[in-house]
């Protein structure tokens, strides 16, 4: 059973987003948070014990805020009408055009992820990111696959980052061939991938270690 989130993460929620376009100018601090609260007329007061002092947890909110927002923007209804490869390459675009107001803030988001304490923290952040994309894609594989999937497209979309957070084109045209480019590299791997699945190898060590690793014992 599911909890119900509680009033401060229901305000964390609904001001991570704000918070994270503050910290263009404000770092990822307890600043952008006052002024994400003044911005929603909020009591500051609440807002700073919503969110801490720890700024690797501001940016787990606001790509957190970014999963939701991009999960409410594609339906089942809209996702069934697209193939699987318009589906990855637009859930992906979307996350670039949603987090272009926050854009600046989001390199220094990136070296505060790197720091050895929050290293792992990231890793799941960005795992947690790519299986939101392929179960709104509609992928329900459990087996090898889950796992090569999530991983491939992180790498699609760490990449991509990287040349998102310096294009200068119009329309983020840079961005969006280079995406496509990448995708057509996934749809190119999955398609190997589906003509091995008939061979005789087998991986059933590390099936069962990675099923581990996704549900760990009690």
């Amino acid at each position: 059973m599911i909890a119900e989130p509680t009033p401060l993460q229901l305000l964390r929620e609904k001001l991570a987003m704000s918070v994270g376009e503050n910290a263009v100018f404000d770092g990822w601090s307890v600043k952008a948070v006052e002024t994400a609260a003044a911005q929603a007329e909020i009591d500051p007061a609440k807002a700073r014990l919503a969110f801490g002092k720890d700024a690797a947890a501001m940016i787990e909110a606001y790509v957190g805020a970014v999963d939701s927002a991009m999960a409410e923007a594609f339906p089942p209804e809209r996702i069934a009408a697209m193939k699987i490869r318009d589906r990855i390459t637009e859930l992906l675009w979307f996350r670039f055009t949603t987090m272009l107001p926050a854009r600046e803030a989001l390199r220094p988001a990136l070296a505060i992820l790197a720091m050895p304490q929050n290293a792992l923290g990231g890793a799941k952040l960005g795992w947690r990111s790519a299986d939101r994309m392929w179960r709104l894609a509609g992928d329900t594989t459990t087996d090898f696959n889950h796992y090569t999937k999530r991983i491939t497209l992180g790498g699609v979309y760490a990449s991509t980052l990287l040349v998102w957070l310096d294009d200068k084109s119009e329309g983020l045209a840079e961005t969006r061939a280079f995406l496509e480019r990448r995708i057509a590299d996934v749809m190119r791997f999955e398609k190997w991938k589906a003509q091995m699945r008939g061979n005789d190898i087998r991986r059933p060590s590390l099936t069962r270690f990675l099923g581990r690793l996704r549900y760990p014992p009690a």
